[in-house]
């Protein structure tokens, strides 16, 4: 299953969550006591919060996939060459010694979203999934400005 087939699923089965919840909220508040009231209340901003960071994932991904096609389409996509472990990871070592190429690249150009979004694959493979997701929205700033 792809990623964004197993997103879309997620999503679909976050909303069946939040309308579930969202009623049992609904059901609290109908009770007209007070600290029912509240509860209700409360259970009510759950899958408010949840919808708002749903959305924000499907948005990031969505774009992340528009800055591919369009990497892609100038030949500027990184080629997944480095060599896997028999698991099927990338090996550590050959991922952060192919870090420092792209790094270079990011600090020579900083205003260039492909550079970024190319560094952003490269953490990824190295790993490190906190900074691939920050350059990743570091090089969606940069293709928003520059667009």
């Amino acid at each position: 299953m792809t990623a964004k087939r197993t997103a879309i699923l997620l999503a679909v089965v976050f909303v069946a969550y939040a309308v579930l919840l969202g009623w049992r909220g609904v059901l609290l508040i109908g009770t007209g006591d007070p600290v029912a009231i509240v509860l209700g209340i409360a259970v009510l901003v759950i899958p408010v919060l949840g919808a708002y960071l749903v959305w924000r994932e499907l948005q990031f991904g969505r774009r992340t996939e528009v800055l591919a096609r369009e990497l892609e389409a100038s030949g500027g996509l990184p080629v997944d060459d480095l060599p896997r472990r028999p698991s099927g990871r990338i090996d550590r070592a050959a991922a952060d010694e192919a870090f420092g190429k792209y790094k270079t690249e990011a600090e020579a150009a900083p205003d260039d979203w492909r550079v970024w979004f190319r560094l952003s694959t490269a953490y990824d493979a190295a790993g490190d999934r906190k900074r691939a997701r920050a350059t990743m929205r570091a090089a969606i700033l940069q293709h928003d400005k520059n667009s």
